[in-house]
């Protein structure tokens, strides 16, 4: 999904013409906390988002974005999004009866965001926007633990897998707590995701309640910690024993209440409990630690569970794979090498894109004239002053230029016909676009396409030609996304979808 120009963080200007990210002059500034783990020093750092850049990300919070949906109690929709600066991420939100005070939502979004560790999937921002609560982490995009493990299409996940899921989400809980953020909210197989490499992360929303003061859990009962159920309190050990209910996951690729696990575990049958999609290719020795591992930390007593540091020491000498990718583990493609060919047939536009013939994009804006803009424009009779028709001259001089291809004056009148500001056209956007591309400046052409995506959010157009642009930026993973996106979109309009 391409984004609109109102995509951006606010941005000031310094001195020597650099955009920064601009500090909002109610910002709370982030508690004090340790250097950031070196292993995530690309990570952007937490900061606040207006709602504008959030809505523009989703697509005015499209259905077609949301990743995640559950809980009638604690309402937990997560959407996916994409910045201007082309950086995927993940909006959750929430309603402003959860969080009724602005201050009190902004304190605890701040403690979560000073975290930073390569385990975790980030908090990178918040917004507080009058009744707006929302916050933004990095998006992983290759599904949850759940999806690999209960709704798996091509295989199963495989035994050095899933121990890798468990060391490596014990050493996310464990960072968080010698961090001061032990407690952890309704830690089940949904909130452990897989980033781009594979690699099993832990979602930062679980760090934050759903509500200041609501309910913590919101999955069924049997899974719930027994001292919850009497005293409504998430506790360190809370945390202990649903990583417990995690481990059953791994170990029988089901969801298994802990009470009847604990009844095959204290009678010695191990192999009943095992997931029998494993098919025996799994090391009982191994098997036999997790499963011990997993009854301790299901003990009713909490103090009778054992600390996350030692569940670590447990499971760090089971990890018997170190060099196997996760990736080539759960047999995906790993991200980066995902093949540059579109995904969908690709109609004359989409062809002309794909084999960067500006020619023959050419001749198809010049053959579709002005018929996409219809719509987008209602103007009254009151605005056709003499300003409107010195605009539309100016626009009708630049049509002329940019069908005799003299594309640099095309410019120049296109840009008149859009500074005037009166009407807006997203075919001049894209026709400028196209301009600006044959005149080798790209970054203007992608700023034009993504203008004309604002104007016209569903418009195939608009995305070739950001396609096109990023590709001349040698941004060809995004290049063929945006292609995908496309072509999707006329497909839909085919249809006869809303992307017409």
């Amino acid at each position: 999904m391409g984004c609109c120009e109102s995509s951006f963080l606010p941005e000031t200007h310094s001195e020597n013409g650099q955009t920064n990210q601009q500090q909002h002059p109610h910002h709370h500034q982030p508690p004090s906390g340790g250097p950031p783990d070196p292993a995530t020093n690309e990570t952007p750092p937490f900061s606040e988002f207006s709602f504008s850049v959030l809505k523009g990300a989703t697509n005015n919070f499209s259905s077609d974005n949301i990743v995640s949906e559950s809980g009638e109690k604690a309402p937990n929709l997560v959407y996916k999004g994409r910045l201007q600066n082309r950086k995927w991420i993940a909006v959750k939100k929430f309603t402003k009866m959860a969080w009724p005070d602005p201050k009190q939502f902004a304190e605890e979004a701040w403690g979560v965001g000073k975290l930073r560790h390569r385990r975790l999937a980030n908090l990178i921002g918040y917004c507080c926007d009058e009744d707006e609560r929302l916050l933004v982490a990095e998006y992983m995009p290759n599904d949850t633990l759940a999806k690999h493990l209960f709704h798996w299409e091509n295989q199963t996940i495989e035994w050095a897998m899933r121990l890798r899921v468990a060391s490596y989400i014990a050493e996310a809980l464990d960072y968080c707590s010698s961090e001061g953020r032990p407690l952890y909210h309704d830690l089940n197989a949904y909130r452990v995701l897989f980033d781009e490499d594979g690699d099993p992360r832990l979602s930062c929303f679980g760090l934050m309640k759903n509500s200041r003061d609501g309910k913590s859990y919101s999955t069924n009962l049997a899974y719930t910690p027994p001292e919850y159920l009497r005293n409504g309190r998430v506790t360190p050990e809370s945390v202990i024993y649903s990583f417990g209910t995690v481990l059953l996951d791994l170990l029988s690729g089901k969801h298994i209440p802990p009470s009847h696990a604990l009844d095959m575990i204290r009678s010695k049958n191990i192999n009943l409990l095992m997931d029998s999609h494993l098919e025996g290719n799994f090391s009982m020795e191994e098997a036999t630690v997790v499963v011990g591992l997993a009854s301790q930390c299901l003990q009713y007593e909490p103090r009778e569970r054992p600390s996350m540091e030692d569940i670590v020491t447990t499971l760090a000498p089971l990890q018997t794979k170190p060099d196997v990718p996760s990736y080539v583990m759960l047999g995906i493609s790993k991200q980066e090498e995902a093949p540059s060919t579109p995904q969908r047939p690709l109609s004359a536009m989409g062809d002309a894109c794909l084999r960067m013939d500006l020619t023959a994009i050419h001749q198809i804006l010049v053959m579709n004239h002005y018929k996409d803009d219809e719509g987008t424009n209602e103007l009254s009779f009151q605005e056709w002053t003499q300003q409107m028709r010195d605009m539309l001259e100016s626009r009708k001089r630049g049509d002329y230029a940019f069908r005799d291809k003299d594309f640099k004056t095309a410019i120049d009148c296109y840009s008149q016909f859009i500074n005037v500001g009166t009407m807006v056209s997203p075919t001049v956007f894209a026709r400028r676009s196209l301009c600006y591309l044959l005149c080798d400046q790209a970054d203007a052409a992608l700023r034009d396409a993504m203008q004309a995506q604002c104007v016209y959010p569903d418009w195939p157009t608009a995305f070739y030609m950001q396609s096109v642009a990023l590709a001349k930026l040698d941004m060809h993973k995004d290049a063929s996304d945006m292609l995908n996106e496309a072509a999707a979109l006329e497909e839909k309009r085919q249809r006869g979808g809303k992307g017409s």
